[in-house]
């Protein structure tokens, strides 16, 4: 249980203490050192929050459950109040009535309360360009600091300290998760998040035309960003490409879109549009898929290299007659 223990000087302290901690008796001996001194004079004792009286002696007067009386002797006269709560605070007060006259110690209790999150935005989808408000609520005692900070997709630090986030003409790079920190350095703080999405149309951002020899595997790529994800098109001669006709396959992707020729023919060359589009628009670009010649190796062409010609077929050959001079001139040479 959470306890409160009152131990007081004859006269006015103030006392501190957090909702939800425990107290020991040692505990408020180090907060309030001395006791409400009794002596053989005293005739009365009672304990009173305001006009309200707690105990008379050794009677209890309030019906709380959680005030219970924990010494009355002739040099002290304490009382402990269990599971402290904000409806605790106040100033409590130890009467004594002597034979002279009565004298009072006073204490007034503040009550600390940890930061609590009460209200929150819920996550959020937004169209580039619009306005936002983000609320964060929160209680404690002291009030709390409430404090908005972008953190994802990158850290840009704080972006507001105050209880609402307001975001004019929201930009796509705005977009991520929202931290609500809420202090008062009674515990540690508490924090919440809200996810907001911006919604803008697609952009591509990669089209890249390729060359591709016949005959062999040909691939374009179409690369566009937009949120929600873009659906893609192929287009050729403004007719629309189907996938698996013709040797033609489309891979697409939340970003991406493929255009795959298995074996590309003189028919395949030419300009393709990938038009990318979602629910805010659609944007188009042009590809074009042209041929490469393959390069063959080319013989030697030296002395005594001839070249015949037989139904249209080149054919090189060395010429056989240099080796014996060759061989001459090795023999006179050495």
């Amino acid at each position: 249980h959470c306890v409160c223990k009152f131990s007081l000087r004859p006269w006015n302290r103030l006392a501190v203490v957090r909702e939800g901690n425990e107290y020991r008796q040692r505990d408020m001996m180090r907060t309030w050192r001395e006791l409400c001194t009794i002596d053989n004079r005293v005739t009365r004792v009672a304990w009173l929050n305001r006009s309200t009286i707690l105990y008379a002696g050794n009677d209890k007067w309030c019906l709380d459950p959680r005030v219970v009386l924990l010494s009355n002797t002739q040099t002290q006269y304490s009382i402990e109040i269990q599971n402290v709560d904000v409806y605790d605070e106040g100033p409590y007060t130890c009467s004594v009535q002597t034979d002279n006259h009565p004298k009072t110690s006073r204490v007034h209790l503040i009550v600390q309360v940890s930061p609590k999150i009460v209200e929150i935005s819920s996550d959020i989808s937004i169209n580039e360009g619009n306005n936002i408000s983000l609320t964060c609520i929160a209680t404690g005692r002291p009030e709390p600091t409430v404090t908005w900070r972008h953190i994802s997709p990158k850290a840009v630090g704080f972006v507001s300290e105050d209880e609402y986030l307001e975001i004019q003409g929201i930009t796509r790079e705005q977009s991520g998760d929202y931290e609500c920190s809420a202090s008062n350095d009674v515990a540690a703080p508490v924090v919440r998040r809200v996810k907001v999405t911006v919604n803008y149309p697609p952009y591509i951002s990669e089209a890249k035309g390729t060359g591709v020899p016949v005959g062999q595997k040909g691939t374009l790529q179409c690369e566009a960003s937009a949120v929600p994800s873009a659906e893609f098109q192929w287009y050729k001669d403004d007719k629309r490409l189907i996938e698996g006709k013709k040797g033609v396959k489309v891979e697409n992707r939340p970003f991406l879109s493929k255009l795959i020729f298995f074996n590309v023919s003189e028919h395949d060359y030419g300009n393709y549009t990938c038009v990318a589009s979602n629910k805010l628009g659609h944007t188009n670009a042009s590809i074009m898929l042209f041929e490469v010649k393959t390069t063959a190796l080319t013989p030697w062409k030296g002395p005594g290299a001839v070249s015949e010609v037989s139904n249209g077929t080149s054919r090189r050959a060395g010429c056989v007659w240099l080796l014996p001079l060759l061989v001459l001139h090795l023999l006179l040479k050495f």
